[in-house]
């Protein structure tokens, strides 16, 4: 089964906190955006393992549907690139290990790969291995000139890689009581299912929680636009929640009493999370 989880493009210069409405500078449908990559899973090797052809010096290569040609480089359990990657795939990969910890990428992304493509509107994506525990992140060297946007673009897919990590799913449930998508039964103290209760729950119709349909997401944003830090967030659940944590590990405050600082501040209510916005803001050297 292909699942779509996916990519964020964003301008961190360009969200603004206004009377607790957050302005994104990007729209979907026009301008830079992200577009969901349909990606396949990685083949199951366990961690470490060897693919893409490559050589112990030099990386792999394969093709990519969004990139053309990617750089494939395995990550070790210490979080460390095989072969080790130099230049800007090098520079890529040490300010992800600074945001997220060097023990937390070693235990969750399996691949890493780069490529490319300044005409593509895909800045990123992360998709799962069969192994549900790991994941491959996969990233336009594009973008590595503008480190505001790189930084958002990365804390935006790790926010998928711990929302959507096996921790958070039942995988063959017999019932579900909460919601189901493909990765399983949500369960029911998972971040999503916290997050769906207290701002999806409310609407009468919103689009399918794994909609990959940039129309249906900007129609429903356009019906509710105070609801959501940028346009973006609408498409789905998963990107509402990813677009919102990258919000608030980059915004210094917000008023929890609007419908978007509601959303920023769901995630003070879990130590973990406002620890991790610490460690990444620190990283970013922010105040």
């Amino acid at each position: 089964m292909r699942r779509l989880i996916t990519v964020l493009a964003i301008v961190v210069g360009a969200l603004i906190v206004v009377t607790g409405s957050v302005v994104a500078g990007v729209t979907i449908g026009q301008g830079l955006y992200a577009v969901v990559a349909d990606a396949d899973r990685g083949i199951d090797l366990g961690q470490g393992g060897g693919f893409g052809g490559g050589s112990a010096d030099a990386p792999g290569v394969e093709s990519d549907e969004d990139f053309g040609t990617v750089e494939v480089y395995d990550v070790t359990e210490s979080g460390e690139l095989d072969p080790p990657a130099t230049g800007d795939a090098a520079d890529v990969w040490a300010l992800y290990v600074d945001l997220v910890g060097a023990d937390v990428a070693g235990a969750s992304i399996l691949q890493f790969k780069v490529g490319d493509a300044p005409e593509s509107d895909t800045l990123a994506y992360v998709y799962q291995d069969r192994d549900p525990q790991y994941w491959t992140l996969v990233v336009n060297l594009a973008i590595v000139d503008e480190p505001d946007l790189l930084a958002a673009t990365l804390v935006h897919e790790h926010a998928h890689v711990f929302s959507y990590a096996e921790s958070q799913f039942d995988p063959r449930p017999t019932s579900c009581d909460t919601f189901e998508v493909a990765e399983g039964c949500v369960l029911p103290d998972a971040y999503l299912w916290a997050f769906y209760e207290q701002f999806w729950a409310g609407y009468p119709d919103h689009p399918d929680l794994e909609n990959v349909d940039g129309d249906i997401a900007y129609e429903f944003y356009l019906q509710n636009e105070e609801d959501f830090v940028s346009d973006y967030a609408a498409t789905n659940i998963g990107e509402d929640f990813a677009e919102s944590f990258m919000t608030y590990v980059l915004e210094d405050d917000w008023s929890p009493s609007t419908p978007t600082g509601a959303k920023l501040s769901f995630f003070d209510d879990y130590p973990e999370l406002a620890e991790l916005r610490e460690q990444m803001r620190a990283a970013l050297g922010a105040e």
